[in-house]
């Protein structure tokens, strides 16, 4: 076995608050909300997830990289987390079909990494204190200098981060003679909720985040999707003009975890900022309409006003989180739109609630 002696490094937070590790080798310092997923396997499609953009990832699994990566588990074009903090690190990979190390990977791509960090001391003090920007630094950057610049990140409340992972032109997923066509709205889509839509006989005209509904008509689809995507939604005026005219116009329309949130705000419903969102591939959540219990995946660090959409008269709650009470799933009730804070295309993760992928169809061809 080779033996390498690797470079301090540290992990600080905007409240003064250091953790000590080892850098991987990648030099130099990133910045970002620090926030922690509690999955035990999938970290790349952890790293390419969008909705993940701007944030330094903490993962409370021991081991990361241990079973390298692979060009079918990518769930965007790149890596799409600001910077990752582990426990233990895995140089080495021992799965028969990977394609590289995760050192590789990370390297290519300039992603910066701290690992032997103690991780189950940094989850229990993010639980206690919340959600805050921090900084990863492997360069030996001095740390006045690190909190000068820390002092300038701009909050996770009120930044717009579509347009950052949102696609610059339209494209095509999927069989161009497939039975229904579905107008997507990119606020930092999943590849895998194309490959669910696509597998039900779907082709799908992906558009750029600030996309108009004539945009969007022009492609004559039978049904439109709000992706998930990264940010606060609140300054996401132009998906939240197409929201309303979807339901105005009484399309089929689905929202998932942003576009969830995109139309709770175009129904007048308000948003929040949670003090620790939600991440990983164990979450509870139950189906208020059928009373079954779902297993799902989560990424978000906004919800949306529960007092306000039991009093919203045309709109219901159809699904909650267990662990909380926190808003999960809504549809209106004259109209033909529903939306769930979750990730039913979960991979890996639970496949409990892909039936939502049906529902959708169901109602296109209704």
């Amino acid at each position: 076995m080779k033996y390498t002696t690797r470079k301090s490094a540290i992990l600080l937070l905007s409240d003064g608050t250091i953790f000590h590790g080892k850098s991987i080798g990648i030099s130099g310092t990133t910045f970002g909300e620090v926030c922690f997923n509690t999955g035990m396997t999938g970290y790349q499609e952890i790293f390419t997830d969008p909705s993940y953009f701007g944030q330094i990832m903490v993962a409370t699994n021991a081991h990361i990289g241990n079973y390298g990566v692979n060009v079918k588990e990518i769930e965007s074009d790149s890596i799409k987390i600001a910077g990752l903090v582990c426990k233990n690190f895995s140089f080495n990979y021992s799965r028969e079909d990977s394609s590289g190390s995760l050192e590789d990977y990370f390297t290519k791509q300039n992603l910066i990494c701290i690992s032997d960090v103690d991780t189950r001391g940094l989850v229990s003090y993010i639980r206690d204190n919340g959600a805050m920007n921090s900084v990863i630094c492997t360069d030996d950057t001095p740390i006045e200098e690190l909190k000068i610049a820390l002092a300038k990140v701009p909050n996770m409340k009120g930044l717009e981060l579509a347009s950052k992972v949102s696609t610059k032109n339209p494209y095509f997923f999927g069989d161009e003679s497939a039975t229904y066509k579905v107008a997507a709205l990119d606020l930092g889509i999943k590849t895998n909720i194309l490959r669910n839509l696509a597998n039900r006989d779907c082709y799908i005209k992906v558009f750029p985040f600030d996309s108009t509904y004539s945009e969007l008509v022009a492609f004559n689809p039978d049904g439109f999707f709000l992706s998930n995507g990264p940010g606060d939604p609140d300054p996401l005026t132009s998906a939240i003009q197409v929201a309303k005219e979807v339901i105005e116009n009484n399309k089929p329309l689905f929202g998932i975890c942003l576009g969830h949130q995109v139309i709770a705000l175009a129904n007048g419903i308000s948003t929040y900022k949670m003090f620790n969102g939600h991440r990983g591939i164990n979450h509870p959540v139950k189906n208020i309409i059928t009373g079954k219990g779902e297993i799902t995946s989560q990424n978000h660090g906004f919800a949306v006003n529960k007092e306000e959409l039991d009093n919203h008269p045309e709109m219901e709650i159809t699904h909650l989180h267990l662990n909380d009470g926190t808003v999960a799933g809504m549809r209106m009730k004259n109209k033909n739109c529903f939306s769930v804070q979750y990730h039913p295309e979960a991979s890996p993760g639970p496949h409990d609630s892909s039936y939502l992928f049906d529902q959708f169809i169901e109602n296109i061809k209704k």
